[in-house]
């Protein structure tokens, strides 16, 4: 029993706090091209809850698959800075609304 609690208190020791960035190896501009994305991501979100739509209406407006617009909303790294920057120009929004989220 107190071997084990030896071991567990040897293991909890170990733990290393940091942050993301760190634990990634990410640098400043990394970080802040995935908070620009990520931001994006939200608005389009935001514009297609404003607006009452469905993902598969949306989608349907964009040319696109319910799906792709769900990762899309989602930040998913598979998806390009260029398809929401359309695809929210696509929804009506402005490029001066776009720069308001910066």
């Amino acid at each position: 029993m107190k071997k084990q609690k030896a071991e567990n208190k040897k293991a909890q020791s170990e733990w290393v706090e940091g942050s993301v960035q760190d634990f990634l190896g990410l640098s400043a501009a990394d970080m802040e091209f995935i908070e620009t994305k990520l931001a994006i991501s939200r608005l389009l979100k935001a514009t297609r809850r404003q607006q009452k739509l469905t993902q598969q209406a949306a989608a349907s407006k964009l040319h696109t698959s319910q799906s792709r617009l769900a990762k899309m909303e989602a930040g998913d790294a598979s998806v390009s800075l260029d398809l929401l920057i359309k695809s929210l120009y696509s929804l009506g929004v402005s490029r001066k609304k776009l720069a308001a989220i910066f």
